[in-house]
């Protein structure tokens, strides 16, 4: 969301005017790119930035010679939609396929060993044969493969029909793949795991986590910090108790004394050279610089003048007064604990530690049990490594192993291995890739289409525009060829019944989990693919993007509506926003009477749209708040997706709406704590209100008694963050207690001679969360 979004206005946009505005996104991120790789310290950092400038060169480029086509399902020239495109921020395509890289190390090792050239064509043409296939089939059983990019599945499923006896499937779909055979990698790479899954997921392998480790270096500002500790201060102590022999005492040196004192020099200089690390000690005009600088001219027999013997002097009684006479109880204390400090173990010493504890596991997949993973160090570790025994892991190198813990996705939600329902996103679809592939009765078959689900979720997003929708995994060749091998396609009761229980299970966990948070477009494909399978008829839909927003949506909108008008009419959801849903209810009846007289043209729901832009305040001219507006009460309609699954899937959180609604309320004041002193905050508005959104509807479905009770605790939880919180929640809150005691807000959101504000996340004007009156005090 722009803070200057409300100046932005303009025609609504076409695809012309979004090319030319993705011409200068692409420019912008280009030049980003570009400076990172020429400023940037670390020399990883610097290369990636070096290939994210080549991809957007490569956008750029495309766009400038019309290979490009901004905003369309199929954006490259002569790709059709199935092959995977390169994709870069923002839904860009780069006019390069992701499997027409370079040739693979494991496909060189291939065509050696099958005497073929080292091409994919050839490649390609080798598996085509008898001996071909029998090594594709023999992958296929072993299931001992891996499934990096949805092409590495295709030749595998040619392998599978030709067994199956589906000769013309096979060669149809051969046919298809033909053109592309000379550039893109269809050949499976051979893995040590088998692919497949079993119900638990995992958020990185052992390999991930291993390599976190090993790529940690040494903390540079610690290990100079241990090196004064250990090194520094007790040459400093041995210095210091050498010149109060004579300083202190007001004694003459005598031939011992600078024969010691040119032994501490040579000692000096050797450590000086040796750590490196600390510059303090050659400071001259620091109390270490000046005692050697004094010993130094003492040594070579120089009379100290008096300049030099007073900061002499100043130093000594300097040193004396800050940490007590050396061998002092004081001074022996201080020391002690910085010893103690000094020998905790580097962090990147305890994380090589466990980079070998990892080594000796399986790399491609995560762990089970992670307990012996994190444990303290053992003695054998201390003599080999020597860390001290009994030493604890560092709470970072404690999180890289956690994430390789694989478990039921609820479990990890409740150990905060999966912090946010982002993160959730990106699990889920190891559960729905295992759920959606049971309808496959062969097992050979569903484990190739369990890894070739996950790694088609693994692309990447388009920029679309007109209500296209993304390309699905049912639209790859390979999947459509196998499809009547499904057993839902002979009416699948039982799948359908799975499917249905991985969504609700999948729906309580990412409700329960993240209550605050608004289901994130990857996670609501995710469960729209269980959804379809399950044959719900449940709407799930996406949020929109505000800046590409062409003023229309898809029929499902509506439909989701109309679930929502099913299950909150006459609550307090419909009161605080000032839905009418019996006419939403209507509109829905008489949209679909009319798109069942016209299918083929339901590609759009007007109605609704008119009923969003009238909430939003009526049309205006076109801007990204403008549009935010309209958006917004598209969510504010269809609850974003909660109702649906409460009232179409059946979900019930265990925790009780209740305490969802307050965990909700805890989202708003984290995120408005936020606000004070942010540069651009007109985003974190947005997420507090869509936070806001969430608490009203668990709210709405609480039992009265419980509903009073969480209102009468707002307050207290707004207490509990800076003060500024509650004083700018305090219309909110006031206008959401009204209209729970039968209050209506005025048209323009207030109550109360503006005492009490209806909460929204979008706006053309200055938002009253920031408004100067509810500024820290």
């Amino acid at each position: 969301m722009d803070d200057n979004a409300e100046q932005q206005h303009s025609k609504i946009p076409d695809r012309t005017s979004i090319v030319a505005g993705g011409s200068s996104y692409a420019a912008g991120r280009l030049a980003k790119a570009l400076t990172t790789a020429v400023t940037h310290q670390d020399a990883t950092a610097r290369d990636r930035a070096a290939e994210r400038g080549r991809r957007w060169r490569a956008v750029l480029a495309g766009i400038a010679e019309g290979r490009l086509t901004i905003g369309s399902r199929t954006p490259v020239a002569g790709l059709p939609a199935w092959v995977t495109p390169e994709v870069v921020h923002g839904g860009f395509a780069t006019g390069a396929a992701s499997a027409a890289d370079p040739l693979q190390p494991y496909e060189t090792e291939a065509a050696q060993r099958f005497g073929v050239p080292a091409t994919r064509g050839s490649l390609f043409a080798y598996c085509l044969t008898e001996p071909g296939l029998d090594r594709l089939l023999g992958l296929l059983d072993s299931g001992c493969y891996e499934v990096t990019l949805p092409e590495e599945a295709a030749l595998l499923a040619v392998a599978w029909l030709a067994r199956a006896d589906e000769v013309a499937a096979a060669v149809e779909l051969v046919d298809e793949l033909a053109p592309h055979a000379d550039t893109l990698r269809f050949l499976p790479r051979p893995s040590d795991v088998r692919a497949g899954g079993t119900g638990t997921v995992h958020r990185r392998t052992i390999a991930d986590a291993r390599g976190t480790l090993e790529r940690r270096l040494p903390n540079e500002s610690v290990e100079t910090q241990r090196e004064a500790l250990t090194v520094w201060n007790p040459f400093s102590d041995e210095l210091l108790g050498h010149w109060l022999e004579t300083v202190g005492a007001e004694r003459v040196p005598d031939e011992h004394w600078y024969e010691r004192g040119a032994a501490l020099l040579a000692r000096y200089r050797t450590l000086a050279a040796e750590h490196t690390r600390c510059r303090k000690h050659r400071d001259p005009k620091g109390n270490m610089g000046i005692l050697i600088g004094a010993l130094e001219e003492s040594v070579a027999r120089r009379p100290l003048d008096a300049r030099r013997l007073g900061l002499l002097r100043t130093a000594v009684e300097a040193m004396v007064r800050r940490r007590g006479l050396p061998g002092s109880e004081r001074h022996t204390a201080l020391r002690r604990q910085q010893a103690a400090h000094a020998a905790l173990p580097s962090h990147h010493a305890v994380a090589r530690l466990v980079g070998r504890r990892l080594a000796d596991l399986s790399q491609e997949t995560g762990a089970e049990d992670i307990g012996p993973l994190v444990a303290d160090v053992t003695a054998r570790e201390a003599r080999e490594s020597d860390l001290p025994v009994g030493a604890e892991l560092p709470t970072s190198i404690r999180r890289a192993v956690e994430g390789t813990l694989s478990a039921p996705l609820a479990t990890l939600v409740e150990r905060g291995v999966v912090p946010s329902a982002e993160v959730l996103a990106e699990l889920v679809p190891q559960l729905v890739a295992a759920t959606t592939a049971r309808t496959y009765p062969d097992g050979a078959l569903r484990t190739l289409m369990t890894a070739n689900y996950r790694a088609f979720r693994n692309r990447r997003s388009l920029l679309l525009l007109n209500l296209e929708r993304q390309v699905r995994v049912e639209e790859l060749p390979w999947v459509r060829a196998v499809a009547c091998h499904r057993a839902d396609a002979h009416d699948d009761q039982g799948g359908r019944q799975a499917a249905h229980d991985a969504l609700r299970e999948l729906g309580e966990t990412a409700v329960q989990g993240f209550p605050g948070t608004i289901l994130p477009n990857p996670l609501v494909r995710e469960l729209s693919v269980l959804a379809r399978q399950a044959d719900l008829g449940a709407p799930l839909v996406e949020e929109l993007a505000a800046d590409i927003f062409m003023g229309t949506f898809s029929p499902k909108f509506l439909k989701a509506a109309r679930v929502a008008a099913e299950l909150l009419g006459g609550t307090l959801y419909e009161r605080y926003y000032g839905i009418d849903y019996t006419a939403v209810r209507n509109l829905a009846v008489v949209e679909a009477s009319e798109n069942t007289l016209r299918p083929y043209e339901a590609r759009t729901s007007p109605g609704f749209a008119a009923l969003c832009v009238e909430r939003a305040g009526g049309p205006g001219s076109w801007s990204v708040a403008e549009n935010g507006k309209v958006i917004e009460q598209a969510q504010i309609l269809t609850t974003h997706n909660l109702a649906t699954l409460v009232h179409a899937v059946g979900i019930r959180p265990e925790d009780g709406w209740d305490v969802l609604a307050l965990r909700s309320f805890h989202s708003v004041c984290r995120l408005t704590s936020r606000l004070h002193g942010h540069p651009r905050p007109l985003a974190t508005v947005k997420d507090a209100a869509y936070a806001w959104r969430q608490m009203l509807f668990h709210l709405s479905l609480c039992e009265p008694a419980a509903q009073a009770r969480v209102l009468a605790c707002l307050g207290d939880e707004a207490s509990r963050h800076p003060t500024h919180v509650a004083d700018r929640l305090a219309p909110a809150v006031v206008g959401l207690r009204l209209v729970a005691d039968g209050r209506e807000f005025d048209a323009d959101g207030r109550l109360d001679d503006g005492r009490g504000r209806r909460f929204l996340g979008w706006t053309t004007d200055g938002h009253w969360l920031l408004a100067p009156a509810t500024l820290p005090r």
